[in-house]
């Protein structure tokens, strides 16, 4: 029985606390890679379940915190640079802390100097004040429950006070710092913390002295001025008195005080009016303002949002990058390390002399667009000037033509001789009236024949029109007309006419059409090259013309 439980207590509670570190592990790096906002919830309300245990295994078995602490997979949980699992973690160590206070004193120096490194550098790379507010509270704790560590703190961090007290103070937390600095204070000094006391206390009281004194100047100066003010009171009193003996009458007093009533009342109205445009002019402008100040504190926040990402991203890429190096490392043989570290100082001085060329050529090429810029406007502008004194230079050219010079007397001369001349050799044709009244006559009669002749057109055009639209509507009946083995009566009723005449006409084109099958085939021998669905007009004699399709008559 004894070595049973001797078996729980050192073997399987080890081993079991090293699994939930692993199954930590696992849940930290899925919530890590994940990237829907559902997923991430999951992993974190799993890898808290894993704290959770992890913390009600430390409750109830001390001896426990010792293992956890000496842990490579609880370093590697704590040294992470995700907000939620960082603060996780920085919780199970503080319940630890608080389980075994002396936890830290019974690992090794390699370890608690680790854990304090990573405490003290997540107070200095971020400024999340969730994780400054755990670090803070783990630091203090160590301080108070293990006093040999005060004395570390303050030789092996010694920028660590003037970190706290710059970086940290209003961050929502300022009585644990205070905590924390006074202790590390102490330990620096004793006397520190007392001359600190004293100038807190004297400054206080002059403070209040200061107040004091300021309160009475006030009120001195209030019956200063309230005495000013009594003594312009009486003066105005006594003046108007002297003014009303003086020889103002009694209706000139209301006459007064009937002018002095309309222009106070007319002051008033004038100035309510103008108080609900300045009532919404303020309103408008405080609004303006407040939207103003909101739109500068989410884009303040994005920017520290986004700052600490590409800052929490850098130092991520520098641990993979050093990790990896130590992997490599680790894998190479002795022999082999100057060689790999030769390989990635030239990969290096590669990567920045690409970047740098990649700069070099972008600058230089938004330096050459400029300057081809300003080339393309100079062509632009030359061709412009090129055109326009292409056509001054037209007109310029053009301008003897459009004022040409004006003919002399004699010029003038010559030419009317010439035009004489000419009318003595090609003389006019004379005609007699009644050859014209002939030839108009002549123009009237064809005139006619063309309006009579354009009046037969149109008719005939219509008569086409109105045959092919009659045509076009029996075609389409055919073509929609079902086949003899589905016809029905109501069917048979759309092909058949009233028309007696137009009923006989068919009856005999159908007969004969029959006879014409039923003849014999020497009767046929002159159509041996006709196709056997043709039959020949002079026996048929069908005139389709006069066939009735569709209930109307054609004609």
């Amino acid at each position: 029985m004894k070595e049973d439980l001797e078996e729980f207590h050192k073997k399987f509670l080890p081993s079991a606390i090293d699994n939930l570190l692993v199954l930590g592990r696992r849940l930290q790096a899925r919530f890590i890679q994940a990237i829907k906002d559902e997923e991430k919830q999951d992993f974190l309300r799993w890898f808290q379940t894993v704290t959770d245990a992890i913390c009600w295994l430390l409750g109830g078995h001390i001896q426990l915190t010792a293992c956890v602490l000496q842990s490579d997979h609880f370093l590697q949980l704590l040294i992470t640079d995700d907000v939620e699992t960082a603060i996780l973690m920085m919780s199970v160590l503080h319940n630890l802390l608080k389980v075994n206070s002396s936890a830290l004193l019974q690992v090794d120096e390699e370890t608690l100097h680790s854990v304090l490194d990573e405490l003290v550098y997540k107070l200095s790379s971020t400024t999340n004040p969730a994780i400054g507010n755990a670090a803070t509270k783990l630091l203090l704790v160590v301080a108070k429950f293990c006093k040999q560590l005060v004395k570390l703190l303050t030789t092996r961090y010694k920028g660590l006070k003037g970190l706290l007290s710059k970086q940290w103070t209003g961050k929502g937390f300022d009585r644990d710092l205070s905590q924390l600095l006074d202790l590390l204070y102490l330990e620096q000094s004793n006397g520190k913390g007392e001359m600190q006391c004293y100038r807190f206390r004297s400054l206080n009281s002059r403070q209040s002295s200061c107040g004091i004194k300021s309160c009475r100047g006030k009120c001195s100066i209030r019956r200063a001025g309230m005495c000013s003010l009594y003594t312009r009171k009486c003066v105005f009193y006594k003046l108007l008195n002297k003014i009303l003996h003086a020889g103002f009458s009694e209706r000139q007093h209301q006459a007064a005080c009937v002018i002095q009533a309309m222009w106070r009342g007319f002051q008033t109205r004038k100035r309510l009016k103008k108080l609900p445009h300045a009532v919404t002019t303020l309103q408008r402008s405080f609004r303006a303002k407040r939207e103003q100040e909101l739109q500068h504190l989410k884009k303040q926040k994005e920017d520290e949002a986004l700052k600490l990402q590409m800052q929490l991203q850098r130092q991520r890429s520098m641990r993979l990058f050093h990790e990896r190096q130590l992997a490599l490392l680790k894998i190479i043989h002795a022999s082999q390390v100057d060689k790999y570290m030769e390989e990635m100082e030239r990969k290096s001085a590669l990567t920045i002399q690409r970047f740098w060329r990649g700069y070099r050529a972008r600058r230089n090429f938004h330096q050459q667009r400029q300057s081809v810029k300003e080339y393309k406007a100079a062509v632009v502008i030359q061709r412009a000037v090129c055109k326009f004194l292409e056509k001054r230079r037209r007109r310029r050219s053009l301008s003897s033509w459009k004022d040409p010079k004006g003919l002399t007397d004699e010029q003038r001369l010559a030419l009317q001789q010439k035009v004489d001349d000419y009318i003595k050799l090609h003389p006019a044709s004379q005609m007699s009236e009644e050859r014209s009244k002939e030839l108009h006559m002549q123009a009237q009669e064809k005139l006619a024949q063309f309006l009579l002749r354009s009046r037969l057109d149109q008719r005939a055009a219509q008569r086409r029109e109105t045959l092919l639209a009659q045509v076009n509507t029996d075609v389409e009946l055919l073509m929609n007309a079902p086949g003899l083995a589905e016809t029905t009566e109501k069917d048979l009723d759309v092909f058949m006419s009233r028309s007696v005449p137009v009923a006989t006409k068919a009856r005999q084109s159908h007969n004969t059409m029959l006879k014409y099958t039923r003849w014999p085939w020497w009767k046929k021998l002159g159509d041996e090259f006709m196709e056997d669905d043709v039959i020949p007009d002079d026996d048929l004699n069908a005139e389709l013309g006069t066939l009735f399709i569709g209930g109307r008559k054609s004609c």
